[in-house]
């Protein structure tokens, strides 16, 4: 009988490894996942020379332009695409795509390029932009105000072609407000490990890249958003004025499931977390 299955795409600086206790329970659960890494993110995306150099020359790393810049939201929409047709087949029913953070900006498209072969569109604390808004745009508006991830930039996104952060800092002040923004309410030890899977430099021609959907094409696909109380990445105000924005843009009504806790819970409550998942997919 078919089954609904599940592809997760990863937020900024993150991998696929982020999803992997979600997986494996929903796994437990029945479920086929497929965790991905995005073009110009994972273990093998490159690099900027001087970040692997200790201690870090902090005016290299400010100006060296990065590897990853030419990396555009198509291809990371295509990539997604080719997951959800792989997802498909092995299940014989239709993907729940699972976007986080800025992993949302790859959710919308997909979901207007091929709305009839997805069961449910689901935003983690995630970007779910209307028409013609960019994440950039988003991040001026008020609701991101309070956002501590702008503090984190250790570059000019501009002028080296990414967000540019130091995941393998020494620095205690520096640790302190990553942890903040992403890990809120991780241990010492998930902190730690957590940080063993980011990677310096996020693509920043994704993030510029104005939001496409329609009435006709991504209106016709379940949207769901799962909300973080406590994020310090993307407020909560900033999440439900985004979903607000989509409503009365797209139509029909997001489907909200909320949760506490910070920016990850998929390190932080992954049982609970994995629980909404199976129940959107149960559908």
């Amino acid at each position: 009988m078919p089954q609904n299955g599940f592809v997760f795409i990863h937020g900024s600086w993150h991998d696929h490894h982020c999803w992997d206790a979600v997986a494996s329970l929903l796994e437990a659960d029945g479920f086929c996942g497929f965790a991905m890494d995005l073009p110009g993110a994972g273990p093998d995306a490159p690099r900027p020379a001087c970040y692997d150099q200790r201690p870090l020359d902090r005016v290299s790393f400010a100006s060296a332009p990065s590897p990853n810049a030419n990396v555009t939201q198509a291809q990371r929409t295509e990539a997604v695409i080719d997951a959800v047709r792989w997802v498909n087949a092995r299940t014989g029913g239709k993907a729940v795509i699972v976007g986080h953070s800025l992993g949302g900006l790859t959710v919308s498209p997909v979901a207007e390029a091929i709305p009839d072969e997805i069961a449910a569109a689901v935003y983690l604390t995630a970007y779910l932009l209307p028409h013609g808004m960019s994440a950039f745009d988003m991040a001026q508006r008020p609701s991101m105000a309070t956002s501590i991830t702008p503090t984190l930039l250790l570059a000019d996104p501009k002028q080296i072609g990414a967000r540019r952060l130091d995941p393998k800092s020494e620095d205690g002040a520096y640790r302190a407000k990553l942890r903040e923004a992403l890990y809120g309410d991780l241990t010492d030890a998930q902190f730690d490990a957590a940080l063993q899977h980011l990677h310096p430099d996020e693509p920043l021609k994704p993030a510029l890249t104005p939001s496409l959907m329609t009435p006709e094409r991504f209106g016709k696909v379940r949207r769901c958003y799962v909300e973080c109380r406590e994020d310090r990445a993307i407020p909560i105000a900033a999440q439900r004025e985004m979903i607000q924005l989509t409503d009365a843009a797209i139509g029909g009504r997001t489907e909200v499931h909320s949760m506490a806790g910070s920016h990850s819970p998929f390190y932080a409550h992954p049982a609970a977390l994995s629980r909404i998942l199976a129940e959107i997919a149960r559908g």
